[in-house]
């Protein structure tokens, strides 16, 4: 079993050690992770162990415990706290209670109180755990979250997600029915008439439609529907090509219906048929560009793109979705990963019906989204040597696929190692601009972390991993190092007291200044200087 976290913040040793040695902790199921004899020990403390308990007293230096609870609960809502004192003061109890605070407990402690009193907290933390545990809750919050998973899971075919799943495995375990043999997108768009008067906002005509639409199709096609942004979405799920005529055909009326029963004009665009999920983009996107025919044709009808389009190639699409994959293995991938990613498409290429004018267009894509990644990091073109290519000569000369492969390898590598060499720059200058912040403002109380991200444009989390890293220290240590040895400077070479040394390195508090001092160099400014 494991066992609950708790640390002990004293400014007295001997209080702390009592109270650690007087209980069999793990007998009542909890460890001592630590102790801290100020709040601000204890702050970092927390952070660094994540305790289930805090055990403190009240009355502390630099930092008290009840404004060390106030931080903690900021930090981690669900620690439990007890406060021991040896102060039976009405006003600190009343605070106490505010902080949802266990128990408040009088020195000297007495162990066998102490012990019931974590017997109690140990059941209270049981029982939550229980809770977060209880199937039934699970259940019911699964169960209540299917339909959104559902319409999220059409949304990211509609847009075209690269899918983190298998969509066969999705289905069994969330019980959703997607699968199907053909697919075809529908994308209908509600408009105001113009110098007409709409009988309902168009957030809530979209609704309606979309009910329309489920109500239309109940007893003819297996649809999904979903309201996305300023479009309602139908993907129908179709036995065989032939169903694609009952589906422009119910579109097509559901226009003229909502037409009559909205007071707005209603128009459908709908994509061509594809064999498998991964289409249902394309799809999408041709049921967009078909709508906008409109135009041409007028409102209130069913657009097919085949109707207003000529047909062209899959691998156009294949393509597009392709180069995407592979510059992404340029910005974050490895070099194998960006290699597999390459040779596993070349090797799908050669199964496919890809011809030699399909091939060049897909080339000349690839080189220009390679330039347009290589400005976006500021790169030079002539350094990349990506300056004078011709993508057709280069294509005659290959003797293979396999070479067509090598050669992308080839000039995607060089760009990757730049990128790479930019990132790693841009963390080493990010520190070091950092370090020269601190050189410049290390003397002031009031220099934190939120102050530095903000001056440096970062965010406190990607700048804590980087500053660290590159460091091999935190933000806090590295800014009290800077401070100790400037301190310990002052003291060599100023007659300066030791409370003027301790505001002129960013101390308010000349006590806590002595006591970072001491337990940085082991000795007391004072003792130092004699």
């Amino acid at each position: 079993m494991d066992l609950y976290k708790v640390i002990l913040v004293d400014d007295e040793e001997e209080v702390r050690e009592a109270i650690r040695k007087r209980i069999n902790w793990e007998e009542i199921g909890f460890t001592v992770a630590g102790t801290a004899e100020n709040g601000e020990d204890a702050i970092e403390l927390a952070e660094s162990c994540e305790p289930d308990v805090v055990m403190t007293d009240i009355q502390m230096p630099f930092m008290d415990g009840l404004t060390l609870l106030r931080k903690l609960k900021e930090k981690f809502p669900d620690i439990r706290s007890v406060i021991f004192s040896g102060y039976d003061d009405f006003e600190y109890a009343k605070e106490a209670i505010r902080l949802e605070t266990e128990e408040y407990i009088l020195k000297p402690v007495d162990a066998e109180e102490l012990k019931a009193i974590f017997v109690r907290i140990k059941d209270r933390l049981d029982e939550q755990l229980e809770q977060r545990r209880n199937v039934e809750q699970l259940s019911k919050y699964y169960e209540d979250s299917r339909p959104m998973i559902k319409e999220q899971l059409i949304i990211g075919l509609l847009e075209g997600r690269e899918l983190q799943f298998d969509l066969e495995r999705y289905q069994k375990d969330f019980d959703l029915r997607i699968e199907s043999a053909f697919y075809c997108a529908g994308a209908f768009r509600i408009t105001p008439i113009e110098g007409g008067k709409e009988i309902l906002d168009k957030n809530l005509m979209a609704v309606s439609l979309k009910q329309i639409v489920e109500e239309r199709f109940k007893d003819v096609l297996p649809i999904e529907a979903l309201v996305y942004l300023d479009t309602v979405c139908v993907l129908a799920r179709l036995k065989s090509t032939a169903d694609k005529t009952i589906f422009v055909d119910e579109m097509d009326r559901i226009c003229k219906v909502a037409h009559r029963s909205l007071g707005a004009n209603v128009s459908a665009g709908i994509g061509r048929t594809y064999g498998n999920a991964e289409s249902i983009h394309t799809s999408f996107l041709e049921a967009k560009d078909a709508f906008h025919h409109r135009i041409f044709v007028g409102e209130n009808q069913a657009i097919c793109i085949s109707d207003v389009e000529p047909s062209y190639p899959i691998e156009d699409y294949v393509s597009e979705k392709q180069i995407r994959h592979i510059m992404r293995q340029v910005k974050v991938g490895t070099k194998e990963s960006l290699e597999a990613e390459i040779r596993g498409f070349i090797d799908k290429l050669k199964r496919s019906n890809i011809n030699l004018n399909q091939l060049q267009i897909f080339y000349a894509e690839f080189m220009v989204e390679l330039l347009r990644l290589s400005r976006g990091h500021d790169l030079s073109i002539a350094d990349l040597g990506l300056g004078n290519i011709n993508t057709n000569e280069e294509l005659a000369g290959f003797s293979s696929m396999d070479a067509f492969a090598d050669r992308l390898i080839e000039l995607t590598s060089i760009l990757w190692e730049k990128i790479s060499n930019v990132r790693l720059d841009t963390t080493k200058k990010l520190a070091q601009d950092a370090k020269q912040y601190i050189a410049d403002h290390y003397n002031e109380s009031t220099l934190s972390v939120d102050e530095i991200c903000s001056h440096l444009g970062v965010g406190a989390s990607y700048f804590s991993a980087v500053f660290k890293k590159e460091t091999g220290v935190s933000f806090v240590t590295y800014l009290t190092q800077v401070r100790m040895n400037e301190a310990q400077r002052l003291l060599d070479t100023t007659d300066e007291k030791s409370y003027i040394i301790a505001g002129m390195v960013g101390y308010e508090e000349p006590n806590y200044f002595s006591y970072v001092f001491k337990k940085h160099f082991g000795i007391s400014p004072s003792k130092y200087r004699q």
